[in-house]
């Protein structure tokens, strides 16, 4: 049964992770970490965490579970620091964005007899801003749980019940759990995450050279503007992975993007403008 859970990043994720488990009945151990001890102290004091652990590696050895809630490289890292101490007692798991990179890690490292089970995760909920602060126990309600195990992968009989443990307690977090090859997620998510991220960026910072902080900006943009540059509030520490291990998948998706929007340029006085607007209304009809 599972009962001691260590998440490594305790920020946004990693302390809604924390909550989610303990709103859905979990009463087992939560040990938390985070580079910034300021902000796994506040996931402490939130309820998510029964404890803060000085030494990740340590209490990470201490857990059945253990949650990379990291930026893509610093996930890299641990799963390179955790696969020759752990044993096939525990299993590794994360909610990067990018998929492909991590899950040949995971390959790589693990899910040997003699060692850990890894199964890379990846939930669709977030918030344009991070920190601990902003965990939410109802995060994952409703959302897209996506996995992305490598077809064919073999745990060993300690990691496939902890891998089946893990997947009860998403469900229970309120997850809709869905399973995916790797390089598909990778491509899906550019088209319905990576690229609404970057449109937002773009615009928010063309507005910022172009119109900048007059007072009159927010009473003439209104809601348009607040919804489209919501996601341009996002930092560029969590985006930079992303855009780092996706590239080609995004770069192929602005590019489409780009012709896109010279293709209404083109037709600001045409009948195919009508047309655009009647593929994207069936778009969102069908949403």
């Amino acid at each position: 049964m599972l009962s001691r859970i260590s998440i490594l990043g305790t920020g946004l994720l990693g302390t809604s992770v924390g909550l989610a488990l303990r709103a859905s009945g979990f009463t087992g151990s939560i040990v938390g970490w985070n580079r910034s001890p300021v902000h796994a102290h506040q996931a402490l004091k939130m309820g998510a965490l029964d404890s803060v652990a000085a030494d990740p590696i340590e209490a990470a050895k201490a857990s059945q579970v253990v949650v990379l809630s990291l930026p893509i490289y610093a996930t890299l890292d641990f799963m390179e620091k955790l696969a020759p101490v752990l044993g096939p007692g525990h299993l590794v798991t994360d909610v990067g964005s990018t998929k492909r990179t991590i899950a040949e890690a995971g390959t790589r490292l693990y899910n040997t007899p003699e060692r850990a089970a890894f199964l890379p995760g990846h939930p669709m909920a977030g918030k344009e801003r991070g920190g601990a602060a902003l965990g939410d126990a109802q995060l994952f309600s409703g959302a897209a749980w996506l996995f992305t195990d490598v077809p064919g992968t073999q745990h060993s009989a300690e990691g496939a019940t902890l891998v089946a443990e893990w997947r009860k307690w998403v469900a229970a977090m309120g997850s809709r759990i869905l399973d995916l090859d790797a390089a598909r997620h990778d491509e899906l998510v550019s088209w319905v995450s990576h690229l609404p991220q970057f449109l937002s960026t773009a615009l928010s910072a063309l507005l910022e050279e172009e119109v900048g902080q007059v007072p009159e900006l927010n009473e003439v943009g209104g809601r348009a503007m607040r919804e489209m540059t919501r996601l341009g509030a996002s930092p560029y520490s969590m985006w930079r992975d992303i855009a780092y291990t996706n590239t080609e998948a995004v770069s192929l998706a602005l590019e489409k993007l780009e012709q896109r929007l010279a293709y209404l340029r083109e037709n600001l006085k045409t009948p195919e403008l009508r047309d655009e607007f009647e593929r994207a209304n069936r778009f969102r009809q069908g949403g």
